[in-house]
């Protein structure tokens, strides 16, 4: 049945500033969603990338190795619990540190450099920058100190509260894994096996303790060079417990530039972690590896590209979280 004009029932107009009240009311008291910015800071501590920059330069001309330490812990602090600092956080009565999970004990570094540059950005802007985004930042800079790519970082996380402890256990790849358990974790976290394969890629540069690679390198294996094998085992006792932290460089042409040596070295099967040789076996990931091996370019913007990913794992924004006065421990 029709309204007629003068009727008591609801009008045929409703005004513009009815609708935009209404509006207004309702999105109001939505949740406020926060995102990641590269000008995050540019007014509330507009040197703060640059005071971080200039800090990782001097760790990495102090001692070259810091750059992978740097790239590294950013990805074992993503891959558990997401980008929010978690992993800085030092035992105490409320926190079990995943410093102490198998594939940090021992292994992890860079902890000492990000607490230093917490330090300095804290006497610009107090209680302005996450450790989580220093620790991002840091990982780009290092990058760039090794002659590797840059990218844009996203900004605005936040730090957490709590650790990831039982999830590191899990959540961080082994050196032992298959390449169905690499894609299958890496899918876990939202990335690609083509981002996997760039992000393995970081190997080019760093070091690793004769106790991940000494089961490749004594298992006489079809896929590991001869040669290979046995230069390796000059500084790896085949007996556990015997020169376990005796360190090798992950790729051995150029192991301080960040370049696709890496990639050459697993088509000659020369790759030193087993979960590296597995991404040219044979697999899915042969064909990337080839690619790599042929095209620098190619590996490098996508490695760019996979890295601002995984920065975007989870992260704690917004009002979630805090910001943390020292990285290591809660406020």
């Amino acid at each position: 049945m029709g309204l007629t004009a003068g009727s008591s029932s609801w009008p045929y107009f409703i005004s513009p500033a009815c609708i935009f009240l209404a509006v207004f009311l309702v999105l109001s008291n939505m949740p406020c969603e926060a995102h990641l910015s590269p000008t995050f800071y540019d007014h509330t501590c507009p040197r703060a990338l640059t005071t971080i920059q200039t800090a990782v330069r001097t760790a990495v001309s102090r001692e070259r190795r810091m750059a992978a330490s740097l790239i590294r812990l950013h990805f074992h602090d993503c891959f558990v619990q997401g980008c929010d600092a978690s992993i800085l956080l030092d035992d105490s009565s409320s926190i079990q540190s995943e410093k102490n999970a198998p594939n940090n004990l021992n292994s992890v570094r860079g902890y000492e450099v990000i607490d230093n540059i917490k330090s300095k950005v804290e006497s610009l802007c107090p209680g302005v920058v996450s450790c989580a985004d220093i620790v991002a930042v840091a990982a780009r800079d290092a990058s760039v100190a090794v002659s590797g790519p840059t990218w844009t970082v996203r900004l605005g996380r936040r730090d957490s509260t709590t650790s990831g402890l039982s999830q590191a256990a899990t959540n961080l790849p082994s050196f032992r894994d298959s390449l169905d358990k690499l894609v299958s974790l890496f899918g876990s976290k939202g990335l690609s096996a083509r981002d996997m394969v760039a992000l393995s890629g970081s190997h080019t540069i760093g070091q690793a303790r004769c106790v991940t690679f000494r089961d490749r390198i004594y298992d006489n294996g079809t896929d590991i060079d001869a040669g290979f094998a046995s230069t390796r085992r000059r500084r790896c006792p085949a007996n556990n417990g015997n020169g376990d932290d005796n360190l090798a460089p992950l790729e051995l042409v150029t192991p301080n530039s960040f370049d696709n040596n890496y990639f050459k070295n697993l088509i000659r099967r020369k790759g030193l972690l087993q979960s590296d040789q597995v991404l040219f076996s044979g697999g899915s990931t042969d064909t990337i590896v080839n690619e790599y091996s042929k095209s620098p370019k190619t590996f490098r913007s996508d490695f760019a590209s996979a890295m601002v990913k995984m920065g975007d794992i989870e992260p704690l924004t917004g009002s979630a979280g805090v910001i943390r006065k020292f990285c290591n421990v809660i406020n």
